[in-house]
């Protein structure tokens, strides 16, 4: 009797645990469906997604595909017509991500890397600046000219800042039309003065100087022609004499508008101002501003803070997009589940 109970208690024990791993295979069949479904399969990990994620991202590039790269493992950057420039820290090669195509990699110095900012709207060197906006500023002898719209403008001795609209139908300029000398003849002089033998010969040649650059200053049309102006193809913008110029050109701040922000305040071309910014936000770089003109956001190490004091965190690479006439603020994350890199876009 024990003998023949102790029989049944083990095919029991047996039969469970037969049951319990068919049940195991069971769900690991449904989990490998689940993940072929969800593209989770190769890559996927079991962290959660960040708090900005939204349940109608994106998908625009996949670490599991034919791009295997480690996300952990890559500097990201923008081009101005939102394609990405991907980085592989690990090989230092680059690969490009356009309208859902990849290509690369991409070796340092290649023509195709020119466009892509880190972050900023403005131009500080002038070759770095030709060649990211080679479709409109061109170099004739020693000046520039600028070509928008069929029309061209200048030459100008230097352009310190060039804006264009998301939409590209508009531009802005901060130029100076003339300087005294060229930087190859104030290197030339530079070099003159240092190899002087004597003290009073280097003050000859600092005064002969001085004196070619007043007689210059004066030929190329006195020093109205050596202050900055703006340069635009905005209808009714107003003269600069106004203070215009103590703000910063921004044509990223407002989808298909070029603006100013000047302090707490972000004016249009009219000099209108649109709308003020609160204290903690002035200085901040990377600002957006809504269609309504009534709501702003800025970001700052992968945060998007609202005016309405509102947060999205563990994002990048904020900006604006157009899709027929709604406007988004889109935004990018990293989803670890997918191994891929995700879109979201807020109506702005």
């Amino acid at each position: 009797m024990k003998k023949s109970l102790f029989f049944l208690l083990l095919i029991f024990a047996f039969s469970t645990s037969s049951l319990n791993a068919q049940g195991d295979l069971l769900k690991k069949v449904a989990g490998s469906m689940k993940d072929e479904l969800f593209g989770t399969k190769k890559g996927g990990s079991t962290d959660p997604e960040p708090s900005c994620a939204c349940p109608d991202a994106e998908q625009l590039v996949g670490f599991s595909g034919k791009l295997k790269l480690d996300y952990k493992e890559m500097n990201i950057s923008t081009m101005d017509d939102g394609s990405l420039l991907l980085q592989d820290k690990m090989s230092g090669d680059y690969y490009i991500v356009r309208d859902g195509t990849i290509t690369g990699p991409i070796k340092a110095g290649d023509p195709r890397l020119a466009g892509f900012v880190d972050s900023g709207d403005n131009g500080k060197d002038m070759d770095a600046m030709v060649l990211r906006y080679k479709n409109y500023i061109s170099k004739s002898g020693d000046k520039y000219l600028i070509t928008f719209g069929g029309k061209t403008y200048g030459p100008y001795a230097q352009i310190s800042s060039f804006t264009v609209t998301l939409s590209k139908d508009k531009f802005a300029a901060l130029v100076i039309e003339n300087i005294p000398i060229s930087e190859a003849e104030g290197e030339k002089m530079d070099k003159a003065i240092e190899n002087a033998k004597t003290e009073q010969e280097k003050m000859d040649l600092a005064m002969q100087y001085s004196q070619l650059m007043q007689q210059q200053m004066m030929e190329a049309g006195g020093p109205e022609a050596m202050m900055p102006k703006i340069i635009t193809n905005i209808p009714n913008n107003i003269d600069p004499s106004t203070g215009f110029l103590s703000g910063t050109i921004n044509g990223r701040i407002k989808y298909d508008d070029i603006l100013i922000v000047a302090g707490s305040k972000i004016n249009d071309f009219m000099g209108k101002t649109l709308i003020n910014l609160k204290p903690e936000h002035f200085l901040t770089p990377n600002i957006f501003l809504n269609t309504a003109n009534n709501k702003y956001a800025i970001y700052n190490y992968g945060t998007i803070t609202f005016s309405d004091k509102k947060t999205l965190t563990d994002l990048f690479n904020p900006h604006l997009i157009k899709v027929g006439s709604q406007v988004y603020l889109a935004y990018m994350y990293y989803s670890p589940k997918k191994n891929s890199m995700m879109q979201c876009k807020i109506p702005f």
